[in-house]
Formats: C-alpha cells, structure tokens, sequence
C-alpha cells in the first residue's frame, strides 16, 4: 500500500549498469523504486538489494520499446507504492558496427528502445504528473547526443533524437507555466556490463572510450538531479568538451574521430563468437553494476562534483575572498560569517 511522505522514483534499465547503481542509491536516500527492465534475474536481485537498503520496492520485467506495457507499469507501481515523484529514462542498447553492416532490423531496435523507450516512459510519467503539477523527469543521456562517434550510428542517432524530443517538451511545459521538471544528464565513458552483452561486429572486444568512469559516479548526478532539477548536467570533463567544443569545428574532430575512433573502442582481445548479446532478448543472470574495466575506471568526477556544487563552490570561494578583504576588521568578519550561515546564503548555494 501507498506510504504518506515516501518519495517514489521510477527506473528503467535497472538491472544492471547505470540504472542498477542508481537503484542503490536512491534506496540509500530514503526514496522508494520501481524498478523497471528485461532481466528477470538482475531485476530480482535490484529489488532485494533495495529492500536491504530500506526501501519499498517492485520489480516489473518489462521492454521500454512497448508502450502499452510501459504504462501498465507505471500504473502497478503507483498502486503498489504512491504517486511517481521522478521517472529516470536510462535504458538503452546499441550495436559496435560500422554503418555499412548494420540491418535494418538492427537500428530500429536501437532506435525503438533507446529513443522510444525513453518516450514511453516520459509519456507515462508526464500522464501522472502534470494533473498534479509537480514531478522530475530524469533522462539519462550521453556526451553522444551532441557529438556522434564512428561504429555506433544507430545508438548516437537515438541519442540525437531523444534530445531534441526533450527540447520540444521543455519549450511546451515552460508555455503552459508547468511545475514539472525535465533533467538531462550527460554521461562521460562508464564501466557498466554492457560491453560484455552487447551486440559487436568488430574484430575485437568493445570498451569504453577513456577516461571510464564507475557507474556509480552516474547514479550521484542522477540523484543530484531528481533533487535539484534545473536543464543539463554534464558529467565528466571529456563530456563538456565534447559537448561545447566540438560543434567549434565539426570537421576538425570528424577526422580526429576518423583516426582515434575505431581503436580507442576496441580492446586487444579478440571476439568471442560464442558471446550472447542483448540486442532482442535479455542476456540470463545477475550482471550487477559494475563491468570488466574496474582497474581503470575513476570512482568520481571532480568536474561532475562541479557542476552539480558550481553555486556553493562560487558563493564560498566570494565569501573567502570578502573576509581576506576585511582583513583584521572583527565586525566585517563577523558579518560575512553570519551571512555564510544564513537561510539566504543556502538558498544560494543550492543547500
């Protein structure tokens, strides 16, 4: 039964991965989960673990790219727990493969999971949230969807695509003075089990572009997000880079790409052509968060701390600043610490 006061976060790709590691921590922090994706096994043991944590939580084995079982979802897990309080879009799938060797069939399940998948739950959750005028949709993005790469085509045009679906819907809750809140967060390189699963086309094994980040450096700035909403979070230096520098000059970095893309993606390990991948069905077992890149993957980000801090970071460092000004000035001093320790300086710093 619904419990008066408990915040309620919906996930999708919770299984394993970012969405598993995001699980953890939004159980740590006192909210309750539904916890939506394919893997019955992984999403079993993403539910336990959140009970563990203290939280209530469900578990609803569902595919994002099919509306209908979307919606169903959401309306079990507003039953069992209470009104939806953030919704975080994070499944995804993708194909390592240059464009000339994909299907057809292969892009437009990218596409329908990746993108749609991200509709549907933005559509379910804006169904439950906008008669109440209050909630935080959390789409989990990429540095990708502002700068493609070589060999993932069909997930970095998903990417583009949901982008500027949020674009649109941020225009359109702004016109009708809505209280809902859309939230992007930018991803850098991850150290998540899906370079084990997913579908590869290369002659050797996939991995992360470096510097990798652990997931659960994503699942702070998903958190950070669902409770401080404002337009982007971009976690990550090479994110931002990739972000505001490369658009400076597109040429310049295509042919940047055109050299270091393809091995900077590629271990030195060949492929293993008995490797199950998740690209229609769901890979069997509990992956847990992490991946196969754990002794070179950073446990956090200081530019990802930044942007999350920037405004406390900037107020303090001004408050710093004032009282080595003030000098040997008691009064002076005393004003800008009682000022640091105001309502008003909190409200400011993001507190």
């Amino acid at each position: 039964m619904p419990e008066p006061g408990r915040r309620v976060a919906v996930i999708t790709g919770a299984s394993a991965g970012v969405g598993r590691a995001t699980a953890r921590l939004f159980a740590q922090r006192g909210w309750d989960v539904g916890l939506l994706a394919r893997g019955a096994d992984g999403l079993e043991a993403a539910r336990r673990e959140a009970e563990v944590l203290g939280a209530r939580a469900i578990a609803v084995s569902v595919d994002v790219a099919d509306a209908a079982a979307v919606e169903a979802a959401a309306s079990r897990i507003e039953d069992a727990l209470g009104p939806i309080d953030c919704w975080i879009n994070n499944a995804m799938v993708t194909v390592f493969s240059p464009v000339k060797d994909l299907r057809p069939r292969e892009i437009e399940r990218v596409t329908q999971v990746t993108y749609l998948g991200s509709v549907h739950g933005t559509l379910a959750a804006l169904k439950r949230m906008l008669p109440r005028d209050r909630g935080v949709i959390v789409q989990v993005g990429s540095a990708l969807a502002y700068r493609s790469i070589p060999l993932q085509a069909a997930y970095c045009g998903a990417k583009h695509a949901v982008q500027g679906f949020l674009e649109s819907l941020r225009c359109e809750l702004l016109h009708d003075h809505s209280r809902v809140r859309v939230t992007m967060v930018q991803l850098p390189a991850l150290n998540t089990p899906q370079f084990g699963w997913v579908r590869n086309k290369l002659a050797r094994r996939p991995q992360p572009v470096p510097p990798i980040y652990q997931p659960e450096v994503a699942a702070r700035a998903i958190l950070w997000a669902a409770e401080h909403p404002k337009r982007e979070y971009n976690v990550g230096y090479m994110t931002t880079a990739a972000i505001v520098r490369g658009p400076r000059a597109p040429g310049l970095v295509d042919r940047y790409l055109a050299r270091t893309g393809y091995a900077a993606q590629q271990t030195s390990e060949p492929v293993d052509p008995r490797q199950a991948d998740n690209l229609f069905e769901p890979v069997l077992g509990d992956h847990g968060a992490h991946g196969a890149f754990d002794d070179r993957s950073h446990r956090g980000s200081l530019y990802g701390w930044w942007s999350r801090h920037k405004a406390a970071a900037l107020a303090g460092a001004t408050v710093i600043g004032l009282l080595v000004r003030a000098g040997a000035d008691r009064r002076v001093r005393g004003r800008l610490s009682r000022w640091a320790r105001s309502r008003g300086f909190r409200r400011l710093a993001g507190r």
